[in-house]
């Protein structure tokens, strides 16, 4: 249900994209430079709130179905790698958008833009999948899973670099530009960081000799 939920909220948030650009005279594909002439940055504000409405949604789905701290945020990672290759699947279906996994997009706009190709959130939204799973897997069966200084370290430095890799070119995105490149290797590297933190994390602990 936790992935039917995020599914159909997927469609929700593509319609809803579908119909904002249209209203405001966008074309789908077109999506640099960004219009800021009473267009997607004049709704700044709003574009903020949905963000933050829609992170509550997916948060509030994994609290619900989780039966402590640790499942309630594997089911909320669940739940958003879901909803954001959802997102993405039916924009497809409905425009015919991204043609293609190379496609730029424009991920968020707050605090800055955060820009990068599309095949890039659906990795990252593929691993918080299948750790969501395993986890969420893992503690119903009664196992453990590990996250100590090590892990929560590894994950949050990897999501910075993550982070980092799709707003190091926000200047020229909000100055009108086109994007120019992509930090790559920081993506690389902030991945292997986050999947090696998860990995540990989901170790089986060793068996103490008898």
């Amino acid at each position: 249900m936790v992935i039917a939920y995020a599914i159909a909220m997927g469609y929700l948030e593509a319609a809803v994209v579908v119909y904002l650009r249209r209203a405001l005279g966008i074309d789908p594909g077109a999506l640099f430079p960004l219009h800021d002439d009473g267009g997607l940055l004049a709704l700044g504000p709003i574009e903020l709130g949905r963000e933050l409405a829609t992170l509550v949604m997916l948060a509030a789905v994994g609290w619900l179905t989780g039966a402590g701290r640790i499942e309630r945020l594997a089911w909320t990672a669940v739940a958003f790698g879901t909803w954001d290759i959802a997102y993405y699947g039916w924009l497809w279906v409905l425009v015919g958008w991204p043609p293609s996994a190379t496609t730029w997009d424009i991920l968020f706009l707050v605090p800055v833009p955060w820009v990068g190709p599309v095949w890039a959130p659906v990795a990252v939204s593929a691993a918080l999948i299948g750790f969501g799973l395993l986890t969420a897997r893992r503690l119903q069966a009664g196992g453990a899973v590990t996250i100590g200084p090590g892990q929560l370290a590894g994950g949050l430095a990897g999501g910075v670099l993550v982070i980092l890799s799709f707003t190091l070119d926000a200047g020229n995105i909000l100055a009108g530009g086109i994007p120019k490149g992509w930090a790559w290797p920081l993506f690389v590297a902030g991945m292997a960081l986050a999947l090696l933190a998860a990995g540990t994390a989901l170790r089986p602990p060793r068996r103490r000799p008898v």
